[in-house]
């Protein structure tokens, strides 16, 4: 082949390559590849460890080690009493691990002192991405407050938007009925399932994920219906509660349509709180 032969098919192999990528989809901009992320559960006891010690800097290495982007905290104080030595438990944590906060509080009481702030206990959402929207949804509740306690309707169904290197995610955080009668946890579960449904149609696209301490094992009857539309990614992992010697899994990371699960594991904290967390690895699909 003469010098100018081989010049003239130089060109031509690079005419092509040019128009190729001029020609191809947006691919190198991200679009249909999946977005990671880190995930966690966390019922933190208030701040008190399985010592019976209330320790904010125990907790706060514990929630740093999950080295999660989005973390669902249960049995959070804010301002609540001696316990948490009045602090803003959700706050604190957030404050000490450069995260974003958003707190749903069960019950939102009067404080002891005129003037002093409210006491609240409830749930909380601790993100490293902007909250861009946050409810506190109502389902059925049996008020530990209360003397006489009946179902109620009542707060503490946390749930916060955030947008995942461009995919919309609505996390969701609650901690359902603890007592032996599986009667509440029926109905928080159907009021679990609607809400979600209905933020799922305001929100087309969105990613959703439901975070926390469900008092039940996965095998429950009245978890069932929740493993119609999400699932649980923490299937085969280790116990949960007690922290101690863990004997049963109630607490959960689950995830819905368009979430997949790369990992889950249950890591060998013992003393922090009084339940393990469960952290997960996911990927979002775009779309």
């Amino acid at each position: 082949m003469s010098a100018r032969a081989h010049s003239l098919v130089q060109l031509s192999v690079a005419g092509a390559l040019l128009t190729l990528a001029v020609a191809a989809p947006p691919a190198a901009a991200g679009q249909g590849h999946a977005v990671p992320l880190r995930i966690a559960t966390y019922n933190i006891h208030a701040g008190t460890g399985s010592d019976g010690v209330f320790d904010l800097d125990r907790q706060a290495a514990a929630l740093r080690a999950l080295d999660a982007d989005v973390i669902g905290l249960q049995e959070v104080d804010v301002h609540w009493g001696e316990r948490s030595q009045g602090l803003d438990v959700a706050g604190e944590l957030a404050r000490r691990l450069g995260m974003r906060v958003s707190f749903a509080p069960i019950y939102s009481l009067d404080p002891v002192t005129a003037g002093s702030p409210r006491r609240e206990y409830g749930v909380a959402v601790l993100s490293r991405f902007p909250v861009r929207s946050e409810a506190n949804h109502e389902i059925t509740r049996l008020s530990t407050q209360d003397e006489n306690p009946v179902p109620a309707p009542a707060p503490g169904f946390g749930e916060v938007t955030l947008k995942v290197r461009g995919v919309p995610v609505q996390v969701f955080v609650t901690h359902l009925d603890y007592r032996a009668d599986a009667a509440v946890r029926v109905a928080q579960v159907a009021d679990t399932r609607r809400i979600m449904a209905r933020e799922r149609a305001a929100r087309p696209g969105a990613r959703q994920v439901l975070l926390g301490d469900f008092n039940a094992e996965p095998s429950a009857p009245e978890l069932g219906p929740l493993w119609r539309e999400l699932r649980d990614a923490g299937a085969g992992t280790g116990g949960t509660y007690p922290a101690a010697a863990p004997e049963k899994r109630i607490d959960y990371v689950a995830v819905g349509r368009g979430v997949r699960v790369r990992d889950a594991a249950v890591p060998e904290e013992a003393a922090a709180s009084d339940h393990r967390p469960v952290v997960a690895d996911v990927s979002l699909a775009r779309g």
